[in-house]
Order: C-alpha cells, then sequence, then structure tokens
C-alpha cells in the first residue's frame, strides 16, 4: 500500500513538472562544442537546494552540484558527450519519499550554421537598426499583455509603449530589402518586464523569455526564418553589463555576489580612460566597470564564475535557437574585459563566422582602438572583432559637414580620423552609422540641410567598413534627443490609419520621397560593388573644402567627391593620377549620366562616380 501511494505521488509530481523548477538554459544541444553545461536551477521554496538530484540518460553526466547562500537555487554541472542523443533529460529532484520530475529539452542542431545563419557580418552588407516597438504594430493582439507591469499604450506619448513587434517588422522586410539592406539590427528583444520605459529592451528581466509583446519566441523565429529565406541576415542586441531591477538576479539573487555590491548606489562616471590610463588610480577603474548604469540597471559582477556562465551559454543558446548571425554588444567598456574575451572567444569557437561589434561609446581612435582587435602594445588584447565606430561620427563626417574648412577643422577631421586607422587591426570591421536611438537624428544634426544629408548618406555608403542606418534616416525623420523620447518618434505607415505611410509613399514630401529613393540607389548599386563592398580605401588630403576619396580593387574603381565648401569646385582626373591612370570619364552612379576627367562639382554636393576607360 505505501508503494502504491508513493508511486501515485510520483506521478502526480511529473505530471506538473513544469511548474516545480526553473531551469537556466531551458534546453541545450547535442553536438556542441560547449558541452559542459552548467544549469541554473530555481525552485520555489528556501530549502530547495537541499533536494537530491538524479539524472539517467544516456551521454549525459552530473558531474557537480553547487549551492548558494539562497536556499532556492542550485547549480548543476553537466556533460553532454558525443553518444547523446535528442529527446527530453528527465531531471529528477527528491526530497524524501517525493520525486518531482523536470524534463530538460536536449534538441539537435540547427542545421545551415555558417551558411543560413551564424555567417556573420561583413564590410559587403548593409545594416538596418530599428525599434520594433517604434517600426511597425503587426498584431494588435499582443498590445498590452496581462500580468506584466507596465500596461501602458500611448503613442503620444513619447515614453509609453506603442505596440510596434515583430510582426510588424517581418510584414515589411520587402521595403528594407528594396533599400538594399541586407541585415537586420533591433534593438534588444528579451522580455522587459519593468514598471517603464519598456520600449526600449536594454533592462532584461528574464534572458530565457523572448519579449511577449513582441509576439514571444514563435513571432522572433519567424522573423529570423524569413530574413534566411531572403538571404538577409540577423544581429542581436547584446547586454551583458547589466539586468532591469525587477530581474530574479537583483530581487531574488542566487548569491550578493551576482552583483556589484556598494555602501551606496555608485553610478559608473562613464569615462573609458582609467581602464587603459598607465597613470590611473584603481579606484577610477573600478568605478568605471562596476559602477551601476543607472538605479533601475543594476550591474552584473561578470568575474563571478556563475554569472559568466549563465551570460555566455545565453549567448550560445540565442544563436542555436533563432539563428543569429551577429551580436551588437551593448556598453561594451563597462564590462569585465577578461570576461568579455571569454565571452567572445567562446561564440567564436562555436561559431567561426559570428561577427561581435561593441558599443564604444568614447572620444579617441586610440580610446576606441584599445576595446577591439588592435595593433597597439597595450598589457590587455581585446579579441572583439569591431566596434560601432563613434570617431568616424563625431569626428569625421559631423565636423566635415558642419565646419568651416581650417587646418585642422571641417573635412580635414574627416581625413584626420580615417588616417588613425593604423591602430586597428580590421577597421573594416567596425560599423559606421550617422545617428541612433540614444542621439540626435541626423537631419537635425545638419541644421535640416538637404544636400548635408544626402552628402552624409553618400560617405556612409562609400566609406569602409560596415554601414548602419537607422529607421527613419531615409525619409528625413528629425529629432533631438533631449530627451530621447523624441528620437524614437514611429515610423509613418506602421499603424492602421497612419495619413503618412513610408512604406507606400502616400503621404511623404517630395523631399523625403526623394531621400528614399536616394538611399536605394545607394544601397543597391552598393550590392553589387565588389569596390565599395570590400575594396581598399585611398584618400587625398582635402584642399579648401574639396576632399577626394577611392573605394577600389581589380575590378572596379569609384571615386567620391565631396564638396564641404560654399562654392563650386574643379575636379581634374589628373591631380588624382594614381586612382585615375587610365580612366578617361566616369559614371554617376545617382543619376547615370558621364562626367569627363575634367569637370566642376557644385557647393554642398557629393558625386559617386564608377570609373570608365
Amino acid at each position: 500500500m505505501k508503494k502504491w501511494f508513493f508511486l501515485a505521488a510520483l506521478l502526480v509530481s511529473i505530471h506538473a513538472f513544469s511548474q516545480y523548477a526553473k531551469l537556466y538554459p531551458s534546453n541545450w544541444y547535442t553536438g556542441m562544442r560547449w558541452n559542459k553545461v552548467q544549469i541554473l536551477v530555481r525552485g520555489e521554496y528556501e530549502g530547495f537546494k537541499n533536494e537530491k538530484v538524479r539524472i539517467q540518460y544516456p551521454g549525459v553526466t552530473l558531474d557537480k552540484i553547487s549551492t548558494f547562500e539562497n536556499g532556492k537555487y542550485f547549480a548543476l554541472d553537466l556533460t553532454i558527450t558525443s553518444s547523446a542523443k535528442p529527446g527530453n533529460v528527465p531531471i529528477e529532484f527528491i526530497q524524501g519519499v517525493k520525486a518531482h520530475t523536470v524534463n530538460w529539452p536536449l534538441k539537435p542542431r540547427r542545421e545551415g550554421r555558417g551558411k543560413t545563419f551564424a555567417q556573420g557580418v561583413t564590410s559587403s552588407d548593409f545594416i538596418y537598426f530599428l525599434m520594433p516597438d517604434r517600426f511597425s504594430n503587426g498584431d494588435v493582439t499582443n498590445d498590452r499583455v496581462a500580468g506584466m507591469h507596465d500596461q501602458s499604450l500611448d503613442r503620444d506619448s513619447i515614453f509609453l509603449r506603442h505596440g510596434g513587434d515583430l510582426q510588424g517588422v517581418t510584414d515589411h522586410l520587402d521595403y528594407l530589402q528594396g533599400l538594399g539592406v541586407t541585415t537586420l539590427w533591433m534593438t534588444p528583444v528579451l522580455e522587459n518586464d519593468m514598471p517603464d520605459r519598456t520600449e526600449h529592451g536594454y533592462a532584461f528581466t528574464d534572458h530565457y523569455t523572448i519579449e511577449p509583446r513582441f509576439g514571444g519566441e514563435a513571432a522572433y523565429k519567424k522573423l529570423s526564418d524569413a530574413l534566411h529565406k531572403r538571404g538577409m541576415k540577423l544581429i542581436q542586441d547584446a547586454v551583458y553589463n547589466h539586468v532591469g531591477s525587477y530581474h530574479f538576479i537583483v530581487n531574488d539573487a542566487p548569491a550578493k555576489n551576482w552583483l556589484h555590491q556598494w555602501p551606496k548606489f555608485t553610478q559608473t562616471s562613464y569615462k573609458d580612460q582609467p581602464l587603459f590610463d598607465p597613470y590611473a588610480a584603481r579606484s577610477d577603474a573600478k568605478r568605471t566597470a562596476d559602477g551601476w548604469f543607472t538605479t533601475h540597471m543594476p550591474d552584473l559582477d561578470q568575474s563571478n564564475p556563475y554569472v559568466a556562465n549563465f551570460l555566455i551559454q545565453h549567448a550560445i543558446w540565442s544563436v542555436e535557437e533563432f539563428g543569429v548571425d551577429g551580436w551588437r554588444i551593448d556598453t561594451y567598456i563597462y564590462n569585465d574585459l577578461t570576461f568579455m574575451n571569454r565571452c567572445n572567444k567562446a561564440l567564436t569557437d562555436e561559431y567561426p563566422r559570428i561577427t561581435l561589434f561593441g558599443e564604444n561609446w568614447v572620444h579617441g581612435v586610440i580610446n576606441q582602438a584599445f576595446f577591439v582587435q588592435n595593433k597597439m602594445d597595450v598589457p590587455f588584447k581585446s579579441n572583439l572583432q569591431g566596434a560601432i565606430d563613434f570617431q568616424l561620427l563625431f569626428y569625421g563626417i559631423q565636423p566635415a559637414l558642419n565646419e568651416k574648412f581650417g587646418w585642422t577643422e571641417g573635412v580635414n577631421k574627416l581625413y584626420n580620423t580615417l588616417s588613425n586607422d593604423l591602430v586597428y587591426k580590421d577597421p573594416m570591421q567596425n560599423v559606421i552609422f550617422l545617428d541612433n536611438h540614444d542621439m540626435t537624428r541626423f537631419f537635425s544634426t545638419v541644421g535640416e540641410d538637404i544636400e548635408k544629408h544626402k552628402m552624409g548618406l553618400a560617405w556612409l555608403m562609400t566609406c569602409r567598413g560596415i554601414p548602419q542606418l537607422y529607421y527613419g534616416t531615409e525619409i528625413l525623420m528629425k529629432g533631438i534627443s533631449n530627451p530621447d523620447g523624441w528620437v524614437r518618434l514611429d515610423f509613418p505607415g506602421g499603424w492602421k490609419g497612419d495619413k503618412k505611410n513610408a512604406f507606400s509613399g502616400e503621404g511623404l514630401t517630395e523631399d523625403e520621397k526623394a531621400i528614399q529613393q536616394y538611399v536605394r540607389i545607394l544601397g543597391n548599386y552598393r550590392k553589387q560593388s565588389s569596390a565599395l563592398r570590400t575594396g581598399k580605401l585611398m584618400q587625398y588630403l582635402p584642399n579648401d573644402g574639396l576632399y577626394v576619396y577611392f573605394r577600389y580593387d581589380a575590378k572596379q574603381t569609384i571615386m567620391c567627391v565631396m564638396n564641404t565648401s560654399e562654392k563650386d569646385k574643379p575636379v581634374d582626373f589628373s591631380d588624382f593620377d594614381e586612382r585615375t591612370k587610365g580612366f578617361t570619364q566616369g559614371k554617376d552612379i545617382i543619376t547615370g549620366t558621364f562626367k569627363s576627367g575634367h569637370f566642376a562639382i557644385p557647393a554642398k554636393k557629393m558625386i559617386i562616380l564608377e570609373l570608365i576607360k
């Protein structure tokens, strides 16, 4: 009789296994290089860590059980051998005579690694960056999700949720591909169950849940599959440095040392110099790396091996589960850099072609180069492949278009900044851009001057590196970043009933249509131009506001002529004969007209010529 009651209780427990404990990662895969997996187990009561654990599954061994000061948690170290087959790994939690079984899925690997996913993002690509909440609302049923803290939905507010989602993005892939876009990058898609300001996504509350108001896991997989069927790519936005204050790591932490602890709230200084300054005080370096980003974004202690494993495994899981091709890494400089090298290596060991680039919002080429693969003789050597190139924005294209020409001013700053590329291992892996979700939109930066805006776009599509366009820049969206909500407005046409529709062109002004078409021509020309995608760069010293550079390879030579002055300027091929020798004319890639070896370029214009013999 006792045996019968025990079996009955066991069967009931097995039936309810999904509610008994949460496992992170939620599943794993056969045939992975990362085959020693550390599962963080979270139970519902304080003495949970005292339960015994049993795993019986061919090819899977339980090597170690670790407990934490919080009695709801323990960690299981597993080895998944090459003989393990896909299936559900039963993990039994035993308390006295009671046993609860949680099935942990072991999935087969995704097919197409390095070909149809994890294929990397290179200088041959053109990235479009958008915020899902502000791009298009494809599914109104997920605008609000019961039980989540933020129930706001008000398009008249720049800070509340607007209802955009992943289905809305999938619905408009034709539009993106028509612009010449090859790669999509979005602000984070993980759950952000915070009370407010959840539209941006940078305060995770559950790493293993895709934001339900974006459509959840199914919508993300659908988008990824749709991109890859078109030959397009997906970049995921990674946040390793911090989590949202409503994450269980904060509110119910396994141990205090999962977060950087301070006697009182201490914010990062946002200064990068103490991390490489040979004269820096250790306290300054500690505050840079360990200070919290904001009060609502507590700082993770990545020197804790359990935290490190939690983050690295999630990164690998995301690539395998959703077919990610590259990572944009948020707030890179505030992470533990030794951890970042380990994390980057784990990803590239598993996916050799995957691309990793960091948000290194710093000031100075050396500062930026320190955080990526470089040629400098410094104690710490980063293995990060590329950076989002703030230097070419702040000290390049912005002053080139907004400052008067001088010995070190105006377009000379663009020339000088590019001349410092010698410190990078491969500057072609840097991502160049005109604006993003944190800064004033480019059209506003250039004083709503359409000709300057066009020059910026032409430069973006022809300079070295990987071009990234922020949503709406192609239709002259404007806005000042103080506060940031003004640069995160809705893309027109993304909501039913919008009077203005940038997808169809309805309601756009003639100027907006013209710039949109300008981007289409540039983006699609770049797609088939070997010189612009992978060619070398040669630049000539600017002369009185006239700046000439070339992109070239054995098949093609592109001549880029930027006149930043207020006067028309003569251009003569003979002044640039290292690259123009043998060519007699050039075809304007925008107009299709031809120019001889002697021509004049109007003030505030940029001309892109494919040279012809």
